[in-house]
């Protein structure tokens, strides 16, 4: 059995040493053990939760959503039905957010467009339109 150091355990999995203590605090990680000195030590199933973890927040899901996985992926006995779900879920969110993002491209490409570095900034149109919303061609955002 091969037991790690937190910064080892940092330097494996890419995550860095104040995160994850803080996962730690919030209860995505057990409590590891700790040594006489007091310092952490870690095992190999740490390694592969902690990894877990890294992945999903790369994939952009939330410390909730995360905390529902883990709980999921602790009890593999279950029908991965919830786990399904909670994918979708974040599948639509990332869809929406898409969509949102293209309209401000939209709307800032116009604004960028128009301007093109002419005048003064009382004539600016970056400026005239931050400050009022209804020059703006859409307001979705």
């Amino acid at each position: 059995m091969s037991i790690l150091t937190i910064g080892k355990v940092a330097a494996q999995t890419g995550v860095k040493v104040p995160t994850i203590r803080y996962y730690e605090e919030i209860g995505l990680l057990p409590e590891p053990e700790r040594t006489r000195g007091n310092q952490r030590v870690y095992q190999a199933k740490a390694i592969k939760r902690l990894s877990f973890i890294a992945h999903a927040r790369e994939l952009g899901f939330g410390l909730e959503q995360i905390k529902e996985l883990l709980n999921l992926a602790d009890d593999p006995a279950q029908p991965c039905a919830q786990a399904n779900e909670i994918a979708a879920q974040h599948l639509k969110a990332i869809e929406s957010r898409m969509k949102r993002l293209r309209s401000l491209k939209k709307e800032l490409l116009s604004i960028v467009h128009v301007c093109a570095n002419n005048g003064t900034i009382k004539d600016c149109r970056v400026i005239e339109t931050l400050a009022d919303h209804g020059k703006c061609l859409s307001h979705e955002h």
